[in-house]
């Protein structure tokens, strides 16, 4: 990361975490070998391990403008027309945390997929534990080339059964951002779930506009789900999306956890705080129902 360049709320979020026992961890190589980043530090030993019962999952290939796109999937076995749910990853590249979500989203009826459009950097973002190197990495990713992976992979999943009428969106950290993005980008979008995205960005002339300044855009419902003690995201800022929304009469509504912090979902995690993260995927859950994107 150049000097000039202002740390995002997702790195500062990493990096600024309170002190924790290294007890109930795994050990470094065990969380290689179970496909865990080691880019936030140790791994927790009892992380949440969905099984692929009753699910088809694998890789996917996805058509993009350019070439073919990496990607992971997770849908109900049997299924006629599944609804479709992209999952928005991390920075920190499509590994098992993120697969596990996806399959998550399966268990609840839905072909979810997790595209992993960081594949152009040519690295697999998974192994880099440099915080600065993966800034650097993720941060040169036009928001236009971002978007157009995202109709790309709902154009794919469309091609293979889903029912892109009731599509839906989730996304974490850099993800929950690009749910908003993509909340003022498609007239597809029939609602969007956004944990911990960013409100506001640093200055990067490959993103044209913040959330914030997408309010009077938005075209999807979106849930915001925020730590008040995330270091890289001020509750002042959630609250000024919040109001902008409003002020643009966009339909959105905010929950924020008292005393989480970033990536609080992120049962991999220091971060993970096991009852805000559970009312955050029930919230989830209930608003896909609400607008008709699970059953």
């Amino acid at each position: 990361m150049n000097a000039e360049e202002p740390l995002t709320s997702d790195v500062i979020g990493l990096t600024r975490v309170a002190p924790f026992s290294r007890r109930g961890f795994m050990t470094a190589s065990a969380a290689v070998a179970a496909g865990y980043t080691l880019a936030t530090g140790p791994v927790r030993a009892d992380v949440i391990r969905t099984n692929t019962e009753g699910l088809d999952v694998g890789d996917a290939d996805i058509k993009v403008a350019d070439g073919e796109m990496p990607g992971y999937f997770a849908r109900p076995q049997g299924a006629s027309k599944p609804p479709v749910v992209l999952v928005a990853m991390e920075i920190f590249g499509l590994h098992e945390y993120i697969k596990d979500v996806t399959r998550r989203l399966a268990k609840l009826g839905a072909f979810a997929v997790a595209p992993n459009y960081y594949f152009r950097k040519g690295v697999d973002l998974t192994g880099i534990t440099d915080k600065s190197r993966l800034s650097q990495i993720v941060n040169s990713k036009p928001d236009a080339e971002l978007l157009s992976d995202l109709d790309s992979t709902v154009a794919w999943a469309k091609s293979q059964g889903g029912d892109t009428t009731r599509l839906g969106i989730v996304g974490f950290c850099r993800g929950g951002r690009t749910v908003w993005e993509f909340a003022a980008h498609s007239d597809a979008l029939k609602a969007g779930v956004s944990f911990y995205g960013a409100p506001v960005d640093p200055p990067n002339p490959l993103w044209p506009k913040s959330p914030i300044q997408l309010a009077p855009d938005m075209k999807a419902p979106v849930l915001g789900l925020y730590g008040a003690a995330d270091a890289g995201i001020p509750v002042a800022t959630v609250e000024a999306l919040k109001a902008a929304l409003a002020a643009n009469k966009k339909t959105a509504e905010f929950k924020i956890y008292p005393g989480a912090p970033h990536g609080f979902h992120a049962d991999y995690r220091a971060s993970y705080r096991k009852e805000a993260a559970e009312d955050a995927w029930n919230r989830m859950r209930a608003w896909f129902r609400k607008y008709n994107v699970l059953g």
